[in-house]
């Protein structure tokens, strides 16, 4: 795909949008917190330059697979809270759907909220019958979030050396909640 257009989508709160340079400082804020990075990958903290190669990554996945993740942002203040949206690089186990908030952020039901926009994107926009997200066994406020979702565990598998439950839902199951 060249040269895709990243779409904005608006809730009442939120803005998922494309990543900006300006939104560097934040995230890297975010990912440089051993709270925020504990269930992520092998729960390291990452630098400023693994942040930015991230956020490059993110962008080129929209334009190599026409879907990736949005930068998350209030609509009212202008913050950046994080980010939410789909990934599915080469080897991966599905198309995914992942958020990760700054922890100020939590419990406030962003991630709730920007998720639900972004399932919605993936089935009538995507047309995908069906939508995964891979989770750290211990990270209690995902799983919540993706059951809230109306997602359900289904398995647990390794990835890159880490143990994940999977859970999913399909469009049909979307739509009934």
């Amino acid at each position: 795909m060249d040269n895709v257009l990243i779409p904005t989508i608006e809730t009442q709160r939120l803005r998922l949008r494309a990543f900006r340079d300006s939104d560097l400082d934040g995230y890297a804020e975010y990912l440089s917190d051993p709270g925020v990075v504990c269930y992520l990958g092998h729960g390291q903290p990452l630098s400023r330059k693994e942040t930015w190669c991230q956020m490059a990554m993110f962008l080129g996945h929209w334009s190599l697979r026409g879907y990736g993740m949005w930068a998350v942002e209030n609509r009212q203040s202008l913050e950046f809270l994080g980010r939410v949206g789909f990934h599915h690089p080469e080897g991966w186990p599905g198309f995914e759907i992942g958020w990760v908030l700054g922890k100020q952020h939590w419990g406030k039901g962003f991630a709730t909220e920007a998720g639900r926009v972004a399932l919605a994107f993936a089935f009538t926009k995507l047309g995908r019958d069906s939508v995964i997200s891979l989770i750290h066994p211990q990270n209690a406020a995902s799983i919540a979030v993706a059951k809230r979702l109306g997602l359900s565990f289904h398995s647990e598998i390794e990835v890159g050396g880490i143990e994940v439950v999977v859970y999913r839902v399909t469009e049909a199951e979307f739509c009934a909640i």
